[in-house]
């Protein structure tokens, strides 16, 4: 009889990775080869409110739709095959969903075996939990969910992946889920597959980075690749799988003949995507990022091993969603000469028709795209933003500040243009990032057959495995003699988000002989803060990876309170990592390919002078 350590890798795919994917990722996953379980990610926390707004209209819905639709191709070819699947798209009704694809079984004339894992939606207590003083509270400055100037709308705790586990050792061929973590949908059918214990951390910790991988989709293909010209056929690109072992590693890959490729480079950057500190916390388990090794196996296939891993934190993650109020903006486009006199006319113009004063906030943001003497009529245009926003609308709303806008277009700076006509102010959202006590959050699942169990959150005590305390590695120093000014992106690769209100960008060198450095480029903040002016008055954290030969960057508030409420340009911090690699830095001049090639990354910049160091 084969031992546990035996058992072949269990192949997870994953055809989602947001709400909006593309939509025919999960059934080309499904007919293009092997496949054991497909999962999709269609979760963030914008989502939840997208969901709660869908809610308000049809108070039947609140699941991603777009999955239903899936499963209508999807289905009869998976249920055919013994391909599980695996899915978050319940959203804020899970039971919704499942329901509606028990009918749509019959209409396929079939009985798929459903479960549902819930437990995450903390709206329905939230009352009680405030009145026995167990409330979540603020994830970063501890504050009270009950401070809160307005109620929130949605309150969803992240679960893990023992209910999905429980799901499938109950032959569920499809299972649903509510709030769970992105990694978990991965973790918790290898868990069921293997058999783990709660107590095997580092094995846990092994399939929730492979998760973390293969979560976002083709990001770990190829897609939002910094080095994007390597990546072959980016117009279709194949979606990740990830081969997990019994022992905690695993492979990522993706099917022969799809789009894009599996390499170190495009697996480093999904790792560095949305994470924080080096002690990666989850339900289940802490993965220790610093512990983590890449191997390149060639022909789209990387291998994770080494994954150290920790017993789970003693609270849970809580995304939490307010109404923020209501939002109204206008775009204005300054061309030519006395930009920023043009753009003060306008704030002083409209001073006089609105009482700005009265509003509660307004944000006014002059983007400097103009070139001097450009060639072309585009290239001479700045664009002032101004956005207010208010807790009832009348006092954004198209009647008074849209119309504000309008009534001063002849009478304003030369060359007046809106980019659009004024429209209605608009709900928004903000986003609340709490915790709170793990023993608060059993995970209920709903079994095929019916039956109901409740999965205590905090798991029975055992065995912990030996802490993991990596010692600091001797980087290798840049060498002596002349450097050049030039993009930090020609060394070093980059991928940026969100993370509620902060954003993370992970920086990694492809060749660790640069190891030393990017640590003296970006390895503090003070080196981070030359890179990012922006945020010279805000927190910054930055960690080394050096498994990874990367270190990764935390900007607290860069985002504001997060992207339902910023009013960035990037709300999401999506270019943020190709932002700084557009910053010059002083690059060794012996690494570089010669000034020409350094010269074409600069236009308008002039000539590429050496400087020693």
């Amino acid at each position: 009889m084969a031992t546990t350590h035996e058992r072949p890798p269990l192949r997870v795919g994953n055809g989602s990775g947001f709400y909006g994917d593309r939509f025919e990722a999960m059934q080309e996953l499904v007919e293009g080869g092997p496949l054991d379980v497909l999962t999709g990610d269609y979760l963030a926390e914008l989502t939840m409110l997208i969901l709660w707004r869908t809610r308000q209209k049809y108070p039947d819905a609140g699941y991603a739709r777009t999955f239903l639709r899936q499963a209508r191709e999807l289905l009869l070819p998976c249920l055919d095959r013994g391909v599980r699947i695996v899915v978050n798209a319940g959203g804020l009704n899970p039971a919704g969903l499942a329901t509606a694809l028990g009918e749509l079984g019959t209409e396929l004339g079939r009985r798929p075996r459903i479960a549902t894992v819930a437990g995450d939606d903390l709206l329905p207590r939230l009352d009680a939990l405030t009145a026995q003083g167990r409330a979540p509270v603020h994830t970063r400055d501890h504050t009270a969910l009950a401070d809160l100037p307005t109620p929130p709308i949605t309150a969803n705790a992240y679960l893990g992946a023992r209910g999905i586990a429980r799901a499938l050792n109950a032959d569920a061929e499809v299972v649903v889920t509510g709030r769970v973590t992105d990694a978990s949908l991965t973790v918790g059918p290898a868990w069921w597959r293997f058999g783990w214990s709660a107590q095997d951390h580092d094995r846990i910790a092994g399939a929730m980075v492979a998760g973390h991988v293969i979560e976002c989709g083709a990001q770990a293909t190829g897609g939002n690749y910094p080095f994007f010209t390597e990546v072959p056929d980016l117009e279709h690109v194949g979606f990740p799988i990830a081969e997990l072992h019994a022992d905690g590693t695993a492979v990522i890959t993706k099917h022969p003949g799809t789009g894009g490729m599996v390499t170190v480079g495009t697996v480093t950057a999904q790792l560095l995507y949305e994470v924080e500190e080096p002690r990666y916390l989850g339900p289940d388990a802490v993965a220790r990022l610093d512990s983590v090794q890449l191997e390149d196996l060639g022909a789209d296939r990387v291998r994770i091993h080494g994954v150290r891993g920790e017993p789970p934190p003693a609270t849970r993650k809580v995304a939490v969603n307010t109404l923020g109020g209501f939002r109204n903006r206008a775009t204005f486009l300054l061309t030519g000469l006395d930009i920023e006199d043009k753009a003060a006319l306008v704030q002083r113009q409209l001073a006089r028709r609105v009482d700005l004063d009265a509003i509660d906030r307004v944000h006014v943001q002059l983007v400097r795209s103009d070139h001097t003497d450009a060639p072309t009529n585009a290239q001479a245009v700045a664009t002032l933003t101004v956005t207010v926003e208010h807790a009832t609308p009348e006092p954004v709303s198209r009647k008074v500040f849209g119309d504000a806008c309008v009534a001063i277009g002849l009478a304003s700076y030369p060359g007046f243009t809106l980019t659009a006509p004024p429209s209605d102010a608009e709900p928004f959202g903000r986003y609340w990032p709490g915790r709170v006590e793990a023993e608060l959050v059993p995970e209920q699942v709903v079994l095929p057959d019916g039956t109901e169990e409740t999965i205590p959150a905090s798991p029975p005590p055992g065995a912990r495995s030996p802490a993991w305390n990596p010692a600091a590695p001797q980087l290798p120093p840049a060498p002596d003699g002349p450097r050049t000014r030039a993009p930090l992106g020609l060394l070093v690769g980059a991928r940026s988000g969100d993370k509620g209100g902060d954003a993370n960008v992970g920086l990694w060198v492809r060749d660790r002989s640069h190891l030393g450095w990017l640590a003296e480029v970006a390895g503090t903040p003070a080196a981070v803060r030359r890179l990012l002016p922006e945020a010279d008055d805000l927190e910054i954290e930055v960690h080394p990876l050096w498994n990874l030969a990367a270190v990764n960057i935390v900007v607290r508030g860069l985002l504001g309170e997060g992207v339902a409420s910023a009013v960035r340009p990037d709300p999401q911090a999506k270019g943020l990592g190709e932002y700084l690699r557009s910053r010059c830095v002083e690059i060794p001049a012996a690494w570089l390919p010669g000034s020409a090639d350094v010269s074409r990354w600069t236009p308008g910049s002039g000539s590429v002078h050496p400087t020693r160091s």
